[in-house]
């Protein structure tokens, strides 16, 4: 799907059920959909469990809603985030919402923000129970989307991979070799061009921009 910038999404992460190692292919899949302006973690910050997203939240900018487990087997967490939840769809400011889990917990959540008009999409593990991938319009993997999928050559990492130096000739002084572009940045260019692309292959420049932004 291409980038919408008129749509405006609200990322929501149940952090006892979802990865931290996934966060970078989340933010990367959720911005082919739209604007995501707002971006929340829930958990109980004081468990060692979930020391690992730390960095992750300040690096992305997502905002830690913390959460303290007030009984033993009862999931506080839950009931913050559809709380927050159900207060951002009447702010009448989103077009649609990321649920971010794998807990069934969120299968009444999602109906109800489907019955509101707004866009569902969850994302989770395969072994999300199906009540809750049934009851969002889409339903991502992480699985899939963080998979290193290094046998695919498209036809940007073509435009790159062929790029020919210019030969030198005899009677002029060696030039430096090329410098290695940034494996990083390169895969960033190569998903905004994909992601950006029409059916006829051409994208278009300001939606590359969106995408990199």
């Amino acid at each position: 799907m291409n980038i919408n910038e008129n749509k405006r999404f609200a990322l929501l992460i149940d952090a006892d059920n979802a990865q931290a190692t996934a966060i970078d292919a989340i933010l990367t899949e959720a911005a082919r959909y739209g604007d995501v302006t707002s971006r929340r973690c829930y958990g109980d910050w004081t468990d060692n469990r979930l020391v690992k997203w730390k960095d992750v939240l300040n690096k992305h900018a997502i905002q830690p809603i913390q959460q303290f487990a007030y009984t033993i087997g009862k999931n506080a967490t839950d009931s913050a985030l559809i709380i927050d939840a159900m207060d951002l769809l009447y702010t009448g400011k989103f077009n649609g919402f990321f649920l971010v889990s794998s807990d069934s917990d969120f299968t009444k959540l999602a109906t109800r923000l489907r019955e509101a008009g707004l866009e569902v999409i969850g994302i989770g593990k395969q072994n999300t129970p199906e009540a809750f991938r049934s009851a969002c319009h889409k339903f991502i993997f992480t699985e899939t989307i963080t998979e290193n999928k290094t046998d695919e050559i498209t036809n940007a990492e073509l435009l790159i991979k062929n790029d020919v130096p210019i030969p030198e000739k005899s009677d002029t002084p060696k030039q430096t070799p090329k410098t290695v572009p940034n494996k990083k940045l390169k895969k960033l260019i190569i998903d905004a061009i994909n992601s950006a692309s029409e059916d006829d292959g051409w994208a278009y420049l300001g939606e590359v921009g969106n995408y990199l932004n």
